[in-house]
């Protein structure tokens, strides 16, 4: 059987309070964008049961909006959001993906934990095809980005 899920570990040369910003606040937001196009400025309702959006864009006809649906908010500590797109993959509803990212404070820097998560309601078909998508790659990408944006932030 494969594994639901998939953890990314990071150590981020910010604290956790800014790295918590850089995951909640639209104007740090911009890490998450694919990086391809002009960007728009991500939407953030900070709330359980809020939402953020971002668009990605892929190509010249190829965009969709991106992110998640707020679960739990720990401020500096934890932040847990079902993921997924409008109209893309995976699909922001029921059976999307559960994403975690848990901050710890380690002599001024962070150590960042993500891991996202399969929901139990989909078969272990439809778990390996969601895979071999390549989402633990867009992940890391992604995650390096963020890594890169922090590298030397103090504040």
């Amino acid at each position: 059987m494969t594994d639901r899920s998939f953890t990314i570990t990071r150590l981020l040369d910010a604290p956790p309070a800014l790295v918590f910003r850089a995951w909640t606040d639209p104007d740090h937001l911009g890490w998450f964008f694919s990086g391809h196009g002009e960007p728009e400025a991500p939407r953030v309702d900070l709330r359980v049961g809020g939402a953020w959006r971002q668009t990605m864009i892929i190509g010249d006809d190829d965009r969709y909006v991106t992110g998640g649906v707020y679960r739990e908010i720990v401020p500096g500590e934890r932040l847990v959001f079902a993921w997924g797109a409008e109209g893309g993959w995976p699909e922001l509803d029921d059976d999307a993906p559960v994403v975690t990212v848990a901050l710890v404070e380690i002599d001024g820097q962070t150590e960042m934990t993500v891991t996202v998560s399969l929901p139990e309601t989909l078969s272990q078909e439809q778990v390996d095809e969601q895979l071999a998508t390549g989402m633990e790659a867009g992940w890391n990408q992604t995650v390096d980005r963020l890594v890169a944006q922090l590298a030397g932030a103090t504040s």
